[in-house]
């Protein structure tokens, strides 16, 4: 069984990619759709299928604290991280579980999305994230996923890359459990870069990111929006003391030992 866990924070095109990941499913009932409504209560209708389970979370956790607490409902024996806007390839269910390896957090071929037409735009496909520190200003750094062109790799279907777009990632249940255990909101804070604690935190138990190209998910595309973008709550973290935070736990792993074996 795989569980899709779905952070929500009052976006309209929920239901929209609830209805996307059942129509493109291929496990039949051995899917499960958690959406963790954080902090609020929809105004628009709710998809009631057998396959689809709501969660409530009585006051905003952010990004982080809804993972956290869809990860701890899940029955599958993976989990995935989808987007709230966001649509996904014929068979990604069964595509992504089906060659995940214990270790592994495997994520799809990126395209983007038109939200309004509900269509993958003809933006280039993305396979390769390269991660990098990023110096924002004269004082502030944080970690980034680049764009990486690898053409000598193309016909290479899973292959190791070193970032992701961090909105459609799978890995086993197990490998949460063990080396992931929770993404950490004291320090990292509600919202920000919890896909760069979880390779980090892969990276050091042994295992692999991967990209898995026989299948993809579009996210929405900056340019498209269908829906008004909220604003995150009073009570979230600064973003700046949030990156600085991560560069202080990861930041001489990353250069001493990421960044050599990556040889970049």
């Amino acid at each position: 069984m795989l569980s899709v866990i779905i952070p929500s924070y009052k976006d309209l095109l929920l239901i929209k990619t609830i209805d996307s990941l059942l129509k493109n499913s291929e496990l039949g009932d051995q899917l499960e759709i958690i959406a963790v409504l954080d902090g609020y209560w929809p105004t628009f209708e709710l998809r009631q299928d057998p396959r689809v389970r709501y969660v409530h979370l009585g006051k905003n956790r952010g990004i982080r604290g809804a993972i956290n607490a869809g990860v701890e409902v899940s029955r599958g024996e993976f989990i995935m991280k989808n987007g709230e806007h966001q649509t996904c390839g014929k068979g990604y269910d069964r595509i992504l579980t089906e060659t995940c390896e214990s270790n592994w957090i495997v994520t799809p071929r990126r395209y983007f999305l038109d939200s309004v037409k509900w269509e993958v735009t003809d933006t280039p496909f993305v396979d390769y994230y390269k991660l990098k520190i990023e110096n924002v200003s004269n004082e502030i750094s944080k970690f980034v996923g680049v764009e990486w062109s690898r053409p000598e790799r193309a016909d290479v279907m899973i292959d190791e890359t070193m970032a992701m777009q961090g909105s459609c990632w799978v890995m086993p249940r197990k490998w949460w459990d063990e080396a992931i255990e929770e993404l950490q909101v004291e320090g990292h804070g509600q919202h920000f870069q919890d896909f760069h604690e979880i390779v980090f935190k892969t990276w050091k138990a042994g295992g692999k990111l991967m990209v898995n190209k026989n299948t993809w998910f579009a996210h929405e595309h900056v340019n498209f929006s269908a829906t008004p973008k909220v604003e995150l709550p009073e009570n979230s973290n600064k973003p700046d003391e949030c990156h600085a935070y991560a560069l202080s736990v990861w930041g001489d792993y990353y250069l001493n030992e990421i960044k050599p074996k990556w040889q970049i």
